[in-house]
């Protein structure tokens, strides 16, 4: 076909698709109607692909083509440090975002919600590909940065790496704000093609330097609320700090007060959200689980001005040097929190469970508690295994409860053994434990590892949560459940190709024979040995990320067919949200207008504690990984041992046995010509034949730390020796 044919034909098919009556088709059924022969139909592609690419046409993700406003599609765009970007579609969540080549970004920055038009589908080697065609709104109205003064004018230099440019600051818009200084600027021109976007300094953090200012920075570009407005703290202020009288009077039919009951928290804990009390009945060999909750709800009432704050904030944030409450600390470390030695109103799940660890039959009520003793992780698991107590505890205090607490890691044995047995998945990653001093600077890096203790309380709340679930799941009540998807199947295919380097496999043939306790099958394959770290993290990821939903679809990481939060109302918003829903429907005021107005309510509440999750979740990463790189800062030129962690067409990742991670860049391995092979995850020096795998053995050097980028380099010490022996 000649150029002037393909021009003709290129006309012809806008004209086509323009038409009133025209009908989105594949290429085939077009050029069926166009009367292409088949000899052509190469150069009837290229044409067509040529008119998608210039927006004159569209194309959906069926392949199939039409108008152009017709095929456009909304999402919010992700930057890469590299000048492209993605964009995930709304409500295409669970697929691939859509490639945006560097050229074709349309000037929208990092977090924008943007209009696209789809400019090539997905094959076997490709994702799908587009263009922005449009800003609907700019996400960035405030930036955090470093201010560079020039001469009468300066630039911000963003700490959101994916935003690639500088914010132009004019004269007399800086606050005097000299160089060095962390800045809030306020965007009031986000520029184009040609110009730089330009804003307001609002506010100066300090210098990079000071201590806590590389934290507040992070607070600040997560648009984290820090203190409580004053209304909001006088509101808290006016609660009363000891139970009423008249509220334990209701309260005379489940009082515990007598019941011995504690809590078992960190040292460091002030917000004590859940104590247990146990019994067991040697003759029916039945236990007794109480998990009392604190009644947040009773104090923080729907549609207060601090319940109104607590929707706001969806979640205590947990970062390095400091927490970010959801609730006023008065509250939370006072009248909610379950206190030793204090009287306080819960809720409570008590459940009768057997000797195999079946929950027979469960009561849900309004209760009042009083904790004989408060406890710390590291007491209990002294108690229970003999490990020497180092955290300064009289060991002597916990004698009373000795028993109590063999008791209660028997039971939670037996609740986990079940939990097993149905496939429930324990990932049990070791978490960061980021140590500082007065200051706020890291003085040391641990991994931070659960104990019985963690586990015989997660077990507890575990079963507390499921209970709630299927109560409320059956009575058809509306309520917020905690959901985690099935898998994708692709997503596992790449993890079955991935494992099988390491001699381990994984049985999929459809998303139905996705189960749980296939991944538990692997997990216990690769317990003990050196690639476990590295294959749970690859399935971990391979995993879609749990939500709050009104659909109680299910939890795949536990097996469970009912899961919800009901445990921790001082620092999570769905859990305060059902203990409304469940103290309502305990006093049958649960009908008519309040079922209508919780249908109406609970899809909101759900997707917004979802997204201030994340946010949340977030922000403590970051948060972890700045001090992991203020950490490697003073241990630059030292040698590590680590395990590849991750492979890539660019380097390799390292994680040290502290969990801090770093990368080995492949142009500081120029002794060899490294070659990805990503269906085998194997790096391959072609000259040499050196091979490097996940899970792999190395040493390194740190070679270089930045806290803005957030990233460490390494060199790889033994590796870089022996490949130069063997070409030399």
């Amino acid at each position: 076909m000649q150029d002037y044919q393909k021009e003709k034909l290129a006309k012809l098919i806008v004209d086509l698709v323009k038409d009133k009556i025209y009908q989105p088709m594949k290429a085939k059924e077009m050029a069926m109607l166009l009367g292409i022969p088949k000899p052509e139909r190469r150069d009837f592609q290229e044409v067509l692909d040529r008119l998608v690419s210039t927006g004159k046409i569209g194309i959906s993700q069926k392949g199939r083509y039409g108008r152009t406003e017709n095929f456009t599609h909304v999402g919010t765009f992700i930057a890469n440090q590299r000048g492209f970007g993605f964009v995930s579609l709304e409500g295409h969540e669970d697929e691939d975002d859509i490639f945006i080549p560097a050229d074709f970004t349309g000037d929208a920055l990092d977090g924008d919600r943007v209009r696209i038009i789809i400019t090539r589908n997905p094959d076997s080697s490709h994702r799908s590909e587009g263009h922005v065609t449009q800003i609907l709104e700019h996400a960035n109205k405030e930036i955090i940065g470093i201010y560079r003064k020039q001469k009468s004018f300066g630039f911000v230099e963003p700490d959101n790496q994916r935003i690639l440019k500088d914010i132009f600051i004019p004269q007399g818009k800086d606050m005097r704000a000299v160089n060095g200084h962390k800045v809030v600027v306020k965007v009031v021109n986000y520029g184009d093609a040609k110009h730089k976007p330009e804003g307001v300094i609002t506010e100066i953090l300090g210098h990079v330097n000071d201590p806590g200012v590389d934290i507040l920075s992070i607070v600040r570009a997560y648009g984290l609320p820090e203190e409580f407005p004053k209304e909001i703290m006088k509101a808290a202020e006016n609660v009363p700090d000891t139970v009423p009288e008249e509220a334990l009077a209701q309260r005379s039919a489940h009082d515990f007060r007598d019941l011995i009951t504690v809590t078992i928290d960190g040292e460091d804990a002030k917000d004590l959200d859940d104590a247990i009390s146990l019994t067991y009945d040697e003759a029916s060999k039945i236990y007794t689980l109480y998990v009392h909750i604190a009644d947040v709800s009773h104090y923080v009432t729907e549609h207060s001005l601090i319940d109104q704050e607590a929707l706001n904030r969806g979640t205590s944030v947990y970062l390095t040097d400091r927490v970010i409450p959801m609730l006023p600390r008065v509250l939370c470390n006072g009248i909610c929190s379950l206190n030793e030695d204090e009287d306080r109103l819960t809720l409570s799940c008590i459940m009768k469970i057997d000797e195999n660890g079946k929950i027979i039959d469960h009561e849900i009520c309004e209760s009042v508690i009083h904790s004989n003793k408060r406890m710390t992780y590291n007491g209990v698991h002294s108690v229970l295994t003999g490990a020497e107590l180092t955290n300064g505890e009289d060991l002597e205090t916990y004698l009373p409860y000795r028993d109590m607490l063999f008791r209660m890691y028997e039971l939670s044995k037996l609740l986990r053994n079940r939990r097993h047995e149905r496939g429930g998945i324990d990932f049990d990653f070791p978490e960061t434990r980021i140590i500082l001093d007065d200051k706020g600077k890291v003085t040391e890096i641990l991994p931070y590892i659960r104990n019985e203790a963690h586990m015989l309380i997660e077990d507890f709340m575990l079963a507390a949560n499921e209970t709630v679930a299927e109560d409320f799941f059956w009575q058809q009540m509306p309520f917020v459940y905690r959901v985690h998807e099935r898998p994708d199947p692709e997503k596992f295919e790449a993890l079955g190709r991935a494992i099988e380097n390491f001699g381990h496999f994984i049985r999929i043939r459809d998303e139905e024979s996705i189960r749980p306790k296939e991944v538990q099958k692997l997990l216990e394959s690769i317990e003990g040995k050196p690639e476990e770290p590295i294959v749970k993290t690859m399935t971990l990821r391979s995993m879609k990320q749990a939500r709050y939903s009104t659909e109680c679809s299910g939890h795949f990481g536990l097996a469970a067919k009912y899961y919800c939060h009901f445990t921790s109302p001082i620092r999570r918003y769905p859990d305060l949200q059902i203990h409304r829903i469940i103290k309502e429907d305990l006093r049958g005021e649960l009908k008519g207008k309040r079922l209508s107005h919780y249908h109406s309510l609970l899809p909101g509440v759900a997707e917004r504690s979802s997204t201030l999750e994340r946010r949340a979740d977030e922000a403590e990463r970051e948060t972890d990984k700045l001090k992991e790189c203020e950490w490697m800062q003073h241990h630059l030129d030292e040698e590590f041992d680590g395990i590849v962690s991750g492979l890539t067409n660019y380097g390799i990742y390292v994680q040290l046995s502290n969990t801090v991670e770093g990368m080995v860049s492949l142009r500081l391995m120029d002794y060899d010509y490294f070659v990805f092979y990503e269906d085998k995850y194997e790096l391959v020096g072609e000259r040499t034949g050196r091979v490097y795998r996940l899970g792999d053995k190395v040493r390194v050097r740190a070679i270089r730390a930045d806290k803005l980028t957030r990233t460490i380099d390494f060199q790889l010490i033994r590796d870089e020796e022996d490949c130069y022996g063997d070409i030399w």
